[in-house]
C-alpha cells in the first residue's frame, strides 16, 4: 500500500464500513426494499431470501470497508479490484433502473443522485488499480536496468 493512497483509502473505507455496520440490523422491511432494489436489476438474485440478501450485503460491505480501512498489507491493487467490482455493481444499478437518469443521458435524476454519486467510489478503485500498476511496471524497469 502507498502511503499516498491512504487518504482514499479511509475515506471510501469508512463509508462503505458504516453502511455495512447499518445494514446488519437491518430490519424485515428493510431487507425486503434492499432485495426488490437489487434483484431488480441481478435477477439472479431473485431466490436469495431478503434477509439473507441483506445480511450477505452487510457482511461484504464491512469486509471491504475494514480492508480498506484497517489492512495496508492488502496491496492497493488488490483493494482496489474490491472496490471497483463493487462500485460496478452499484453502478449497474444505476444504468439499468428506469428512472434513475434521463433517458437520453447519463444525467442523474432526483431518485439517481444516491446511486449516481457512488461514481466516487469508481474512480478510487480505479485509481488504485492504475496506480498500483504503473508503480509495479517502474519497478520492474528500473530492476531491469540494474
Amino acid at each position: 500500500m502507498r502511503i499516498a493512497n491512504l487518504p482514499i483509502r479511509l475515506a471510501a473505507g469508512a463509508f462503505i464500513f458504516n453502511s455495512g455496520v447499518t445494514k446488519l440490523s437491518a430490519d424485515k422491511e428493510t431487507a425486503a426494499q434492499l432485495h426488490e432494489f437489487a434483484s431488480g436489476t441481478y435477477p439472479a438474485l431473485q431466490g436469495v431470501p431478503p434477509e439473507q440478501f441483506a445480511k450477505g450485503l452487510a457482511i461484504g460491505e464491512v469486509a471491504l470497508g475494514s480492508t480498506l480501512l484497517l489492512a495496508p498489507f492488502v496491496g492497493d491493487r488488490v483493494a482496489g479490484l474490491g472496490l471497483t467490482a463493487f462500485a460496478g455493481g452499484l453502478l449497474g444499478m444505476y444504468a439499468k433502473t428506469p428512472g434513475m437518469h434521463d433517458e437520453r443521458s447519463v444525467r442523474p435524476t432526483r431518485a439517481g443522485i444516491p446511486l449516481a454519486k457512488d461514481v466516487w467510489l469508481a474512480g478510487i478503485g480505479l485509481t488504485l488499480l492504475v496506480g498500483s500498476r504503473r508503480r509495479r511496471r517502474h519497478h520492474v524497469h528500473t530492476a531491469a536496468s540494474n
